[in-house]
């Protein structure tokens, strides 16, 4: 699943349409696609994992879930859930979860919860941890109510650099760790982001798919963890598993 650092990089690369009309539209989306023609995109903007072309009365809202991609003037051999074409240029959005929204975006959008966006509020972040006590930090990482943009690297990476074990619950963490683990997701989520434009980001894991600890050099623990049953990877020697205190 493409996540937070990758849509701002889309979003990045889709500017250079900004005040540009759509000259033709098409595609396998259930939005009518051909209303879009002659429509001029006045903004393209992010929030966590989606993608949101505004156009004067409306947002186009594009979520990629797992296998979703954006390709400017490139093709895949399947048809694209939605074309919007520039002249001789084109956007193609593979992804089948497209919506049309009419209401002003800053009504459905908490900014400050997104990890890459100028208003992000650790405060707000911290806040909203100690009001879900009993959730797993592996959980936490991926709530989009909480951390909109971080994803399931991000999650595993930011565990294994702050030295918490994914099974610890919120309510365990002493406030200067929780403080940290708030702080660097925003970190490293920026790092994914230049790492990513630099084509080196695999290459700068350091427990996400890892077989071996690069700092304890044992083998690395891979389980489907918590609610979201996402693959985590963490070491059991250096990843303390912080344990709530009894009353």
């Amino acid at each position: 699943m493409p996540e937070g650092p990758s849509l701002v990089i889309w979003k990045e690369a889709l500017a250079k349409f900004t005040g540009k009309k759509v000259t033709a539209a098409e595609g396998t989306v259930d939005i009518p696609v051909k209303e879009l023609k002659g429509k001029k995109i006045i903004e393209i903007r992010t929030f966590g994992k989606e993608l949101l072309i505004r156009f004067p009365a409306f947002t186009i809202r594009i979520h990629f879930m797992l296998f979703g991609t954006c390709l400017i003037n490139e093709r895949k051999e399947t048809p694209p859930a939605l074309r919007l074409s520039f002249g001789k240029q084109e956007v193609n959005l593979y992804t089948r979860t497209i919506r049309i929204l009419h209401e002003p975006l800053d009504e459905l959008y908490d900014w400050s919860a997104d990890v890459l966006n100028p208003n992000w509020n650790a405060a707000n972040a911290r806040k909203k941890l100690r009001q879900h006590p009993d959730m797993l930090v592996c959980d936490a990482l991926l709530n989009q109510k909480i951390f909109a943009g971080a994803g399931n690297i991000i999650k595993n990476e930011v565990l294994f650099r702050t030295r918490i074990h994914p099974a610890t619950h919120i309510s365990a963490l002493p406030p200067a760790k929780l403080r940290q683990l708030v702080n660097d997701v925003v970190e490293y989520s920026f790092q994914f982001m230049e790492w990513k434009k630099e084509g080196v980001l695999k290459r700068n894991w350091q427990i996400h798919t890892k077989k071996t600890c690069p700092r304890c050099k044992i083998p690395v623990h891979k389980e489907y963890m918590g609610i979201t049953k996402r693959r985590t990877f963490f070491c059991d020697s250096c990843q303390q598993l912080y344990k709530t205190k009894k009353k």
